[in-house]
């Protein structure tokens, strides 16, 4: 497995995820996952995405995918400057 992030450029940075989900979750959601930006995608999907500043966090925020019984149907580290922001919905 690939990680795309390298922690040995800058470890004290947060890395950027996406977390997407099947089905739609409403923005009142986004204190409960920890400020990550809520994006509904016109398939059906919800994209989480944000800094997450550890391993740790990361599995506390999936912990969390899993308490809601939606589907995770993928989580990827966002490379800097890859996320499109302009499709964006806060």
């Amino acid at each position: 497995m690939s990680n795309n992030s390298d922690p040995t450029t800058n470890p004290n940075q947060p890395v950027v995820y996406q977390i997407r989900i099947k089905g739609y979750l409403s923005h009142q959601w986004t204190d409960w996952f920890e400020g990550l930006t809520i994006t509904l995608e016109e398939n059906g999907d919800t994209l989480l995405t944000g800094p997450v500043i550890d391993q740790a966090a990361l599995h506390g925020l999936l912990k969390k995918v899993r308490d809601l019984g939606l589907p995770l149907v993928s989580v990827s580290p966002v490379e800097h400057g890859q996320a499109d922001v302009s499709k964006v919905k806060s």
